[in-house]
């Protein structure tokens, strides 16, 4: 049942995007603005009563609410998971952005390239003077980056735990970390901790498939020897990964107006430019056929016991 929720869920979402999960995603930060308000006293015990009384309330209800539909019919529990995948994932509102920025960089067009990045939210705060080719890394870094958090890490999330319970917990944790992870204080740096807990497994998951769907041993050698030089590890894992499969290099400064900003290099091999953009589509679809494949194995096996 796992691998058909999924199907289902890729089906849907490629035919219809999930952007209008806004409202209930909208819904939940104004709960968790509630409580960050009323926990943030800068005691530590606090800040994790908050993040608790966040996350808890949501997987109960979501898993009641999958073992009454699983009570009277396991269709109706499959639709469920279904319908939590569906929401809970969001890669091809992203991956849409993301081509209009290669289309936009291949036209030659940069100064749309560089609003169509900064719509997206790119990793520097500020595109203005982004080259071509700055553009081009920061693009394949975000794509990297989102499909791990809007795809991968929901599939491995959702083969982990039962039910709805992964994906749920993945995303609600990630939300958490977006809302409250920039402060220091509680509840934040409790959101930023637990984030990269429950994002430890899925970033390694996304990682070797990133490297089994494009230069194996580029990949993991970029793993071992870079990734701990980018300040958030598991991002840095991904990131050198993905590299290292596309034979790119991402990282390096960029320029900005008042200075430089400096990352760590990633990735051996040519400099990112608009060709790596549909190269990272192709290694993203590639390793979304992986694991399909892996879960297909998986079904048989267990048909097969």
């Amino acid at each position: 049942m796992t691998l058909f929720s999924l199907i289902f869920a890729l089906l849907l979402e490629r035919w219809h995007s999930s952007g209008h999960r806004n409202g209930p995603v909208a819904a939940f930060l104004s709960y968790a603005d509630t409580l960050g308000r009323y926990f943030d006293t800068g005691i530590r015990h606090h800040g994790i009563a908050a993040w608790f009384a966040a996350v808890l309330p949501v997987l109960v209800v979501a898993s009641w609410a999958y073992h009454f539909l699983y009570g009277l019919s396991p269709i109706l529990a499959c639709a469920w998971n279904v319908a939590i995948l569906y929401f809970t994932m969001g890669f091809r509102q992203f991956s849409e952005s993301f081509v209009e920025v290669k289309a936009a960089l291949k036209n030659g067009d940069v100064l749309l390239a560089r609003q169509l990045l900064k719509n997206l939210g790119g990793s520097a705060k500020e595109t203005d003077e982004l080259s071509s080719q700055q553009i081009a890394r920061v693009a394949i870094e975000m794509g990297l980056l989102y499909s791990h958090r809007y795809l991968f890490a929901i599939i491995v999330s959702f083969v982990i735990l039962p039910g709805p319970m992964g994906p749920l917990l993945y995303r609600v944790a990630e939300l958490l970390n977006e809302r409250w992870g920039g402060q220091p204080e509680a509840p934040g740096a409790f959101a930023a901790k637990a984030f990269e807990i429950i994002d430890w497994l899925p970033a390694r998951c996304t990682a070797m498939s990133f490297a089994i769907a494009g230069n194996f041993e580029d990949a993991v050698y970029c793993w071992r020897a870079q990734a701990a030089s980018w300040m958030n590890q598991n991002q840095g894992i991904i990131l050198a990964s993905g590299a290292g499969a596309l034979g790119v290099r991402l990282g390096d400064p960029l320029r900005q107006p008042h200075g430089e900003f400096y990352r760590p290099e990633l990735g051996v091999g040519e400099e990112a430019d608009v060709d790596f953009l549909q190269n990272t589509i192709g290694l993203v679809w590639r390793a979304l056929v992986v694991w399909l494949l892996l879960l297909l194995l998986l079904e048989i096996a267990s048909w097969a016991g």
